[in-house]
């Protein structure tokens, strides 16, 4: 009962967390007329704020030290905030020009190109459905190119910053919180050094546009790190295939947003386009989840044979014991060697 506790809890977080990562497009023209850059700095500065307070309630220091250490954890650290701002900023610009739609895609064929690196960089082998998958995403980019009249280079960026984020991350070994906790204060000061400029120069927002739109953009910090916190909530919750299922309610909102809410347009060959990557992403559901079961009916069947072999085992010395003591309760006997007398 517990178990089914946690992880239903563990999907209500799932839901939340990525529900709020495709309700996004709603919240940056809210921003409006700061430009991307100025709502990308504001989003680095208060993100730093949220969780420096969410460390300090949580008392959770001993992590600095250790990356303070360690020169290559550092390094990647860095790599990815640099990785991560390209991926914030471009999605900003994106929504607040009227490329939501383009934007989803992204998120859409990141599962594809995660695998392409994974292949690439790391020596992973693919099944064949795998393979198939990552064909039909790549013809997929190509129908989309003919229908913009250019590669998505928006979904493009963002699918490849994202992906190799998440490899960096794999290769940081940290937790979610402090992971971002990190990047932001390796992104502080830049940050904040702009915002500065801005201000000097006189073209800042913050204060300019009233105290509303002042406390929308301290808002970029909760916007960034709720849905994060959710997230790690949920990861240690549910399984890891249930949460790859999860991540398509992202793109999915958004793409909605985008068609339905915003108006825009969705010409024939960008159905086709995006028809291809769902097709590419149902077959690689499918392959992860045939893949899934088959891998628990082998652990299955590999506890099943194990329990079976400690049974009889443990039945084999039940019965040696039981043998013996038998020869020595039958009167007149002596297992030992008999001594003649001399």
């Amino acid at each position: 009962m517990k178990a089914e506790n946690e992880q239903r809890t563990g999907l209500l977080y799932g839901f939340g967390a990525y529900g709020m990562w495709g309700l996004v497009p709603l919240f940056w023209p809210l921003l409006k007329p700061s430009g991307a850059i100025e709502i990308l700095a504001h989003r680095m500065v208060w993100s730093l704020a949220v969780v420096g307070v969410a460390l300090l309630a949580l008392r959770r220091w001993s992590w600095i030290a250790e990356i303070v250490r360690q020169p290559r954890k550092l390094g990647l650290t860095a790599l990815a905030a640099a990785v991560i701002s390209v991926n914030w900023g471009l999605y900003i610009w994106a929504v607040n020009n009227g490329q939501v739609v383009e934007a989803s895609l992204g998120y859409f064929i990141n599962p594809l190109v995660t695998i392409a690196i994974g292949v690439l960089v790391l020596g992973e082998r693919l099944r064949r459905a795998q393979w198939a998958a990552v064909g039909i995403g790549l013809a997929a980019v190509l129908v989309l190119s003919v229908g913009y009249g250019r590669l998505p280079w928006i979904s493009l960026t963002l699918a490849f910053s994202f992906a190799a984020y998440g490899l960096i991350k794999k290769k940081l070994d940290m937790g979610g919180l402090e992971s971002l906790a990190a990047e932001t204060a390796l992104q502080f000061l830049p940050a904040l050094g702009y915002l500065v400029w801005l201000g000097v120069q006189g073209r800042s927002t913050f204060a300019a546009e009233g105290l509303g739109h002042s406390a929308l953009l301290a808002a970029t910090g909760l916007v960034t790190a709720v849905p994060l916190v959710c997230f790690g909530a949920a990861a240690i919750r549910v399984p890891l295939s249930t949460l790859g299922l999860l991540q398509y309610l992202a793109p999915v909102f958004q793409f909605a947003l985008g068609v339905v809410y915003f108006h825009e347009a969705m010409p024939p060959e960008r159905w086709a386009g995006f028809s291809l990557v769902w097709a590419a992403l149902v077959l690689l559901t499918w392959d992860a989840l045939r893949t899934a079961r088959r891998s628990r009916a082998l652990l299955a069947e590999a506890s099943a044979t194990a329990a079976a072999g400690a049974a009889s085992a443990s039945a084999s010395e039940t019965g040696t014991a039981t043998g013996t003591a038998g020869a020595r309760a039958v009167p007149g006997t002596d297992p030992a060697p008999s001594r003649e007398p001399a």
